[in-house]
């Protein structure tokens, strides 16, 4: 006798189970549609634009002395040009050392003129006088001299007092020529080595003043660059030491924006591409180029690299706004970059 197997219902190979089978089918293409959907939001939403952050490059604005911080001139915020005063410290001490540096300079500078001029003209007026006074006891001398010599010659005076009256004359000829030379002497400058000595002190006492004038020039401090005061570290009336730094100051060209961008797409951010930057609060893009690209992966795969992964490859990139609209970027805010 034999039996035969009857199907069962839902099994296997039922009419149940191609049921089944359809049902699956169609869910699977119901959930394929919706993946190639979100997909393809992804990838719209990767072509938007790249996330990135403004950055700014402070300017730390310090005077090389120490002092008190006399006069602040800005406030937090506050945007200023070039040249213009940012603080000023007290400089009691560096005005007292500039007067005396320019004391000491008049000083040296008047010694140097003295020795190069020679002697006083009043002085030279004296000697002058001198030498006429003995100029005419010379020529009484010499006068005498002959009527003695006249005298001993017919036998009227002795040898000695010949002999007295030529050393009166030898005498008052000497003196003659002692003022001659005293009055030659009195229209020359001083000695070369005095004057070259002389020379050398003025022009350290000149040094020594512009070295002061430096230092007084240094407790007034100006802005050498235009752009936003970011912050303000001091307050009037406190002491601020040498390098310190009282002002933080952020130039429109010292802003920058910072992206990463993924290892597929790097071809189309070349240094000076243009891009525009997108952020929350900017009435149109601002327009910027690319600056900066770096070399390295930011961020790496734990163990190797596959044509899976190889899209989680960032590198940072930087981009330099134009100087105009650099004004409505904030360092820390975030940006959406998108190539032109």
């Amino acid at each position: 006798m034999h039996s035969r197997a009857l199907p069962l219902k839902g099994g296997a190979h039922g009419p149940g189970s191609r049921v089944d089978s359809a049902a699956v089918r169609r869910a699977r293409r119901i959930i394929g549609a919706v993946a190639l959907v979100l997909l393809a939001g992804c990838s719209k939403e990767r072509g938007a634009g790249l996330q990135g952050y403004v950055e700014g490059e402070f300017v730390h604005v310090a005077a090389p002395v120490a002092g008190r911080l006399e006069k602040l001139e800005v406030t937090k915020g506050q945007t200023v040009e070039e040249k213009a005063p940012l603080f000023e410290l007290e400089a009691e001490l560096e005005t007292a050392s500039v007067k005396q540096a320019e004391e000491s300079v008049r000083s040296s500078e008047a010694r140097l003129a003295d020795l190069q001029t020679g002697r006083r003209k009043v002085e030279q007026d004296v000697t002058r006088a001198q030498l006429d006074q003995a100029l005419a006891a010379e020529q009484q001398a010499a006068a005498a001299l002959q009527r003695d010599q006249a005298q001993f010659d017919v036998g009227g005076i002795s040898r000695a007092a010949l002999d007295e009256s030529r050393a009166r004359h030898d005498v008052d000829a000497a003196r003659v020529r002692e003022l001659q030379g005293q009055v030659e002497v009195a229209r020359l400058p001083a000695r070369t080595e005095q004057i070259r000595a002389q020379s050398a002190e003025a022009e350290a006492a000149r040094a020594a003043l512009a070295e002061a004038r430096w230092r007084l020039d240094q407790k007034r401090v100006v802005a050498t660059r235009g752009g936003l005061v970011f912050d303000t570290l001091f307050r009037e009336g406190e002491w601020v030491p040498a390098g310190s730094a009282v002002v933080r100051m952020l130039p429109p060209a010292n802003v920058k924006v910072r992206f990463y961008v993924p290892e597929p797409l790097t071809s189309r951010f070349p240094l000076g591409q243009a891009v525009d930057v997108r952020c929350d609060g900017c009435a149109a893009p601002v327009q910027a180029e690319v600056s900066y690209a770096s070399v390295q992966p930011e961020y790496t795969p734990p163990v190797i690299y596959s044509n899976e992964n190889r899209s989680k490859l960032v590198f940072l990139y930087e981009a330099r706004p134009a100087t105009g609209a650099a004004a409505s970027l904030r360092p820390g805010q975030p940006v959406v970059v998108t190539p032109r």
